[in-house]
């Protein structure tokens, strides 16, 4: 563990950079072998369009990195947050308390947030437009979806008290759990059944990106499966009847053209099946 830690103290810039396109390209591989789905769309055009969007959440990230390594310095410098509180524990117990908290308000809370929050869904529902989910539809976010997104990495080290070592574990593992959970691949029924108990796999999370609710509304979880069976947000439905998609933006411009799809959140507000955000029907939800 301290072998871990200490390499992902100094992790060379490039070394963060291989793991994101090794995953891709892993995951990409796998897709070709193993697919949950054949589909004779246009898998460049495709590609383009999400590696669009990656390279713009990597762009914001990088202008916000220096917030997120300040506060996590700060926090351990003054012994502020729940891992800075905690009696001395074995290394591996320390990380896996860090993950897990990172993970819960890094991802699952902002995650469930973006579907509550009208004006956050707004940016949101960007990612829910693509109709053929697979593992480049990971980083599929808005722009300002990922400074959503960031923002809540920070606040999740604060409150975590995180070291920065730990919170680069973490964004490792988020990235490669993330191309791994909306992986177009089907895993045998056994190892979805005992890794799906605690890691979010690819049949949990593509439910939640059925095209209508209530499935949209569910499996928010990135890396550990356990948020959403502990806060009842979890779903199942046959993953032979799923449409990928949103049902408000079915449209082709609305699902494959950049420049649509970045006005997307500023165009009239669009009322799902479902009445989303209803206040007659939802209690308590505001714009």
């Amino acid at each position: 563990m301290e072998a871990i830690a200490n390499y992902f103290s100094h992790i060379p810039s490039s070394h963060r950079s291989a793991f994101l396109l090794g995953g891709l390209t892993f995951f990409m591989l796998l897709e070709y072998g193993l697919p949950y789905y054949r589909s004779k769309y246009n898998k460049f055009k495709h590609l383009g369009i999400n590696l669009f969007f990656t390279g713009t959440t990597i762009i914001i990230n990088f202008l916000m990195a220096f917030l997120l390594l300040r506060t996590s310095d700060w926090a351990v410098e003054n012994g502020f947050g729940v891992l800075q509180w905690l009696p001395k524990l074995p290394l591996g117990i320390y990380m896996l308390i860090g993950l897990l908290l990172l993970d819960f308000i890094g991802a699952y809370l902002i995650h469930l947030l973006q579907h509550k929050v009208k004006w956050m869904w707004r940016f949101h529902l960007i990612h829910h437009t693509d109709p053929n989910v697979d593992t480049t539809t990971a980083n599929r976010h808005h722009p300002i979806e990922s400074v959503f997104r960031f923002s809540f990495t920070i606040l999740a080290t604060l409150i975590a008290g995180a070291p920065m070592y730990l919170v680069m574990i973490y964004q490792t593992l988020s990235a490669a759990l993330s191309q791994f959970n909306h992986a177009n691949i089907i895993l045998p029924r056994w190892v979805e059944n005992i890794v799906g108990l605690v890691i979010v796999t690819p049949k949990i999370h593509r439910v939640h990106h059925h095209y209508v609710l209530p499935y949209t509304d569910s499996n928010y979880g990135n890396i550990f499966s356990i948020w959403d069976r502990l806060l009842q947000t979890y779903s199942k439905k046959d993953n032979k009847e799923l449409v990928f998609g949103i049902d408000t933006h079915m449209h082709q411009s609305e699902q494959s053209d950049i420049s649509t799809m970045l006005k997307i959140p500023f165009q009239k507000y669009r009322q799902p099946v479902g009445a989303k955000f209803d206040e007659e029907k939802t209690p308590g939800i505001h714009e």
